[in-house]
């Protein structure tokens, strides 16, 4: 009787870790990210479809504002969001876009990182022929800035005036629309100048010169040296970038561009399945040569890049993972878990 028993026990703590195995497999995970053609869509498309292997599926719905995102994925309407660093501040803080939502700071508490990375530069675009060579000819000009909700049209607007010192609505007209909107807007001439986050290298950025000429408007070394510019720059989520002009088809402006680089992150809330999580995150590393292959900025995306500009604790499936591996965590990266 008593080795009958025991079978059962064994037969039951099988049935269970059979359970547990298949149900982090069974079950899909809502995550959000941006749009086609922004980079932390495809790098979220490249970490749901490694997550997809280890048999974490994730229903990606793209397309979202990152703001909203991030404050769903706080509340746990969702396991996965892609961000950008700069947020966690303003929802730290109850401050821009979470002002009015008085739970923002404590919701805050919830989030948590997966991965980080560099993703690009903001694009200040202007076709040839729009009367735009340098940044002071905005002035009366109409700007596509960004999206009504999202962090990059209040971005752009500082970086114009940081440079030029001109105001949104006062001195030229900002125009806030969806980045599909904002592109087709550039392209049939009803805004004058696109300022856009975007990978270096952008397929997107370079159609402009396919069919003519534009420009990409490089910083000015006197704007870089002042300390404005280095206050934004030295931002959560925020760096310098600089990249060749002649890297796109039909750019007009010469030799090397100074930029303002972003960087943003792969997150979860803190309750989502940990064996989900490493998992995903597991497959995602070990995978990630095939992961670099996709997008040319994604060759930047590696083991000494994975905690770039993080600002909030790694999830514990993550941390697992990375500690496993024998990734070199900072230390205010543990905590919380």
């Amino acid at each position: 009787m008593r080795l009958l028993n025991t079978f059962k026990a064994i037969a039951l703590a099988a049935s269970v870790a059979t359970f547990t195995s298949s149900n982090v497999s069974a079950q899909i995970y809502k995550g959000e990210t941006a749009g086609v053609g922004d980079p932390v869509h495809t790098v979220f498309v490249a970490f749901s479809n490694q997550a997809g292997k280890a048999g974490v599926q994730i229903e990606v719905n793209a397309g979202q504002t990152l703001t909203k995102s991030m404050l769903k994925g706080a509340k746990g309407e969702i396991d996965f969001f892609s961000t950008v660093p700069s947020l966690v501040p303003l929802m730290a803080g109850q401050k821009a876009m979470y002002a009015k939502i008085e739970e923002a700071p404590e919701l805050s508490k919830n989030l948590r990182s997966i991965l980080g990375f560099k993703a690009g530069a903001y694009h200040p675009v202007t076709l040839a022929g729009s009367g735009i060579e340098k940044w002071e000819d905005i002035k009366g000009k109409t700007v596509f800035t960004g999206p009504p909700a999202g962090s990059a049209s209040a971005t752009s607007e500082a970086l114009i005036k940081i440079i030029t010192g001109y105001e949104a609505k006062k001195d030229y007209t900002a125009v806030r629309l969806s980045w599909g909107e904002g592109y087709a807007a550039l392209a049939d001439g009803k805004v004058d100048m696109m300022v856009r986050p975007a990978e270096v290298g952008s397929a997107n950025i370079e159609q402009f010169g396919l069919s003519g000429e534009f420009r990409v408007l490089s910083i000015p070394e006197a704007a870089l040296n002042g300390e404005p510019m280095k206050e934004l720059m030295g931002g959560a989520g925020r760096g310098m970038a600089t990249f060749e002009g002649d890297l796109y088809k039909g750019q007009l402006t010469t030799g090397t561009i100074n930029a303002l680089g972003f960087f943003q992150f792969i997150g979860a809330n803190k309750d989502t399945n940990e064996e989900a999580v490493y998992k995903a995150t597991k497959s995602f590393w070990e995978n990630i040569a095939e992961v670099q292959a996709t997008a040319f900025f994604l060759k930047e995306v590696t083991k000494e890049t994975a905690f770039t500009s993080i600002n909030v604790p790694l999830h514990a499936g993550a941390l697992r993972y990375y500690e496993e591996a024998g990734f070199d965590i900072p230390d205010n990266l543990r905590a919380g878990n």
